[in-house]
């Protein structure tokens, strides 16, 4: 059985959070609010997480858009497109998080979150892709 850390739980929470948002249309406060009405508890870890991704939505999903070949956005499923989004987030926005540590952390939420059996790979192809654009193995 793998272990989940209390950052996995968090990065998962995250990424459930970001699916929702996406799935609903709406931001992602709104769905916080609501979670946090039905009493269920939200780190803050999860909170930076989710916030900084929809703060910064935009420059994440061009670097997306710029290492995926012959596909859009749009085409990605929900939650694969969510796990990118928090990964690449981390990647570029939380300095103190080795992007090898975001990296196997997208790629073990998709062997859990993930709809389909290539989504741990897929995961993996576009963050590497990306690292390599970012110019280094470490921040």
């Amino acid at each position: 059985m793998i272990k989940t850390t209390k950052r996995r739980k968090s990065r998962i929470k995250a990424v459930i959070l970001l699916y929702q948002s996406d799935l609903l249309k709406k931001e992602v406060g709104k769905i916080i609010s609501s979670e946090m009405d039905f009493q269920k508890h939200i780190d803050e870890f999860t909170i930076k997480l989710v916030v900084g991704v929809e703060k910064n939505k935009n420059e994440i999903d061009n670097q997306i858009r710029h290492v995926v070949e012959n596909w859009t956005l749009d085409r990605i499923s929900i939650i694969d497109r969510n796990i990118l989004r928090m990964a690449i987030y981390e990647m570029l926005f939380e300095e103190e998080i080795p992007l090898k540590v975001s990296i196997d952390e997208a790629i073990e939420i998709a062997k859990i979150l993930g709809q389909k059996e290539e989504t741990p790979k897929f995961v993996n192809g576009i963050l590497g892709k990306i690292l390599v654009n970012l110019g280094s193995s470490e921040k």
